[in-house]
């Protein structure tokens, strides 16, 4: 027991010796599983290779051969275009460990397009399946059933094979789908020729493309997938998904996958739920296996065969594709038995006890293992509410192995303050506490809002500021109280999330610019309208609207951010004047200074610093660029009074809700 004492995840957290059996548990475990899967001194990437048995592959005499896992079925038999949709005459053969296989017969080649699905004979049913690792799934449009269609294209030829994301990492989450200002399904194709350029142009350096493994439901945002080694046909082909990653890559923009591990839908006609006739096949049997909140079946993580099936699913994406990483769906919901329902994980305890789910601990373990074997330069992302200790450590440490994890608390932050305080009323220093609150040693992506405050029944938060004076008020010729406060606060809580909030950003596409409305994908009842599941790129386009101010700052908020490198160090808190809501910080060498009470500036405010010198203001939310008052001079030197530390500061004007950023002289000219 004393060597495990030497995990480095309760040097960096003592209070987490209590529960240092616990700990110890989760890497025994760890080590225990990865032992039954490789063997002593195996490795995964050696391991994850079933997407490369089974499933359909071509070999080198242009024949082709079938392999399923079904082990709870007594017969499968393939059928397509190739054969008539014969239900008979292309059985397969049953092997060891519940494995069916089959060479097709010189007559019923397959070929590009041909659309395939297998019937499974078991438990006194024959039912049609779609192949488990079918690398495409299209729907009829007129009888809207779905079934696997083979691909047997030429392989892509990629332009910029040696891409390495940059880790500092400002993301820009997007939909395929949603991303054109038509009313339709946005293609692949159109992504990469329209809206790769605007992410270029505004600076991010990394997307995170929801809604690509398949599903059957639009409106499921991608959450309830069907398919696993599918691209949703939805937007267009492999070759196009991949032409867009490429695309991105020669812009410096890394591309992540919302990978969703956490459950898989329920449909049995589409997806894996019964495949070979049983409940148990990938999920656990019983309320075990069942979502209650979302309707889903829940993997059986400890089961050897769906581990196979995961991991490869990764590898794949990760070779097929060259994704640069995932941001992995739903880690709250796999890691504890109650999904995270209703328990408050306000104490360590919470984390410890029967209701963590160690199986689905172990996997991720495996998972962000495989991830560095396969790509050492991946980015793992968890969604995780519940703030689990050590998710973005290093296993070796005792961690689960994570690069980041989302600060899913900042969000809500955000809209309690607006819906439920005045501004006067904020408290600086409880804003101070949330946006610097951290597990030691992890690393966060801060935001201030994604894609689940922007759907129906929520709102952005430029719609809770303005709400209906956005209809009707956002010409540059309009004057509102409402608008202006709107604006102002929209640009704050965007720079102070980046610069305070993580070590890393995430912005939801349209965002940026204050995109109005929520979104509300077709459905019955909306009359499968198209009109709020878009993005309206030309209210930003727009020069008399206000939106462009918007977009003009994040552009240049980003950029200010890149330039230096604000990630690389933590902030440190100068000072905090909660009667004045003043808060000022540095963070690796720029000083910020945010005033957020509504109506009071500050003439010839004291900036502490950390250094003597000049500063000036290079970053203001008040730039009339960006829609404000220009009462921040950028032509201003600031000179600073005092030499020891402790005592040393400028003083400068801080206008009502505002936030300006300071650099050193020698810095701004240096860089």
């Amino acid at each position: 027991m004393a060597s495990e004492r030497k995990l480095k995840i309760f040097d960096y957290d003592p209070r987490l010796l209590p529960f240092e059996a616990d700990i110890n548990l989760r890497m025994e475990n760890y080590k225990r599983k990865k032992r039954e899967l490789v063997g002593r001194g195996g490795r995964l990437i050696d391991f994850a290779n079933a997407h490369e048995y089974f499933g359909f592959h071509k070999m080198d005499d242009g024949r082709w051969v079938y392999r399923e896992w079904a082990p709870g079925a007594d017969a499968l038999y393939l059928m397509g275009d190739m054969n008539g949709w014969d239900q008979h005459n292309l059985p397969m053969t049953r092997l060891e460990n519940g494995v069916f296989e089959l060479y097709l017969p010189d007559d019923k080649q397959l070929y590009d397009g041909c659309h395939v699905k297998v019937m499974v004979e078991g438990n006194g049913r024959r039912v049609e399946r779609i192949p488990a690792y079918v690398k495409k799934v299209v729907q009829d449009k007129n009888t809207y059933i779905w079934c696997g269609q083979i691909v047997d294209l030429p392989r892509y030829e990629w332009q910029n094979e040696n891409f390495i994301p940059d880790k500092n990492v400002l993301i820009y989450e997007c939909h395929v789908g949603m991303a054109q200002e038509a009313e339709k399904v946005g293609t692949y194709v159109e992504f990469r020729d329209n809206i790769l350029p605007r992410i270029k142009a505004l600076g991010y350096n990394t997307i995170q493309i929801m809604a690509i493994m398949e599903h059957p439901y639009y409106g499921s945002f991608g959450y309830q997938v069907s398919s696993f080694f599918a691209s949703s046909s939805k937007y267009g082909t492999p070759n196009g998904l991949k032409k867009l990653i490429d695309e991105a890559h020669g812009m410096g923009i890394a591309v992540l996958l919302d990978v969703v591990h956490s459950h898989a839908v329920k449909n049995t006609a589409e997806g894996l739920n019964e495949f070979d006739g049983t409940t148990y096949q990938f999920f656990h049997e019983g309320e075990r296996g069942e979502h209650p909140a979302w309707g889903t079946k829940l993997f059986n993580y400890d089961k050897n065969e769906v581990i196979h099936f995961l991991l490869s699913n990764l590898k794949f994406w990760l070779n097929e594709y060259h994704f640069d990483g995932f941001r992995f769906d739903g880690v709250t919901s796999m890691i504890y038995h109650d999904h995270g329902l209703g328990t408050a994980f306000t104490d360590y305890s919470k984390y410890f006890s029967l209701n963590t789910d160690t199986e689905a601990i172990t996997y991720l373990q495996l998972a962000t293992e495989l991830i560095r074997e396969v790509n050492p330069n991946a980015i793992t992302i968890a969604e995780d509410m519940s703030a689990l200790p050590g998710m973005c450590l290093p296993i070796e440490d005792g961690g689960v192995g994570f690069d980041y994890r989302l600060a899913m608390g900042t969000p809500d932050l955000w809209i309690k303050l607006i819906k439920e305080q005045k501004d006067e009323d904020w408290d600086m220093w409880n804003l101070w506490h949330e946006l610097t609150s951290r597990r030691p040693k992890e690393k966060y992506i801060g935001y201030a809002e994604s894609h689940d405050q922007a759907l129906v029944g929520d709102k952005t938060i430029m719609f809770r500021l303005c709400d209906s004076a956005m209809y009707t008020d956002m010409s540059k010729n309009s004057e509102s109280l409402v608008i202006e406060r709107g604006i102002a606060l929209h640009k704050m809580i965007r720079l102070i999330t980046l610069t305070l909030g993580g070590e890393g950003y995430l912005n939801f596409m349209g965002n940026e610019f204050g995109h109005p409305e929520w979104i509300d994908f077709p459905r019955e009842g909306n009359a499968w309208s198209y009109f709020y599941c878009r993005r309206q790129w030309s209210l930003a386009d727009n020069e008399d609207l206000r939106y462009a101010d918007l977009l003009r700052f994040d552009k240049k908020m980003i950029s200010f951010a890149k330039r230096h490198k604000l990630f690389k160090k933590q902030p440190t808190s100068l000072y905090i004047d909660n009667e004045a809501k003043v808060l000022i910080y540095e963070r690796n060498g720029v000083v910020f200074a945010f005033n957020f009470h509504p109506t009071n500036s500050y003439d010839g405010y004291s900036i502490p610093v950390l250094k003597s010198g000049k500063y000036q203001a290079t970053l203001s939310t008040d730039d009339s660029a960006f829609g404000g008052w220009d009462r921040i001079s950028e032509v201003t030197r600031y000179e600073v009074k005092g030499k020891k530390k402790g005592n040393m500061q400028f003083l400068a004007y801080l206008p009502a809700r505002t936030g300006a950023c300071f650099t050193k002289l020698d810095e701004v000219t240096n860089k």
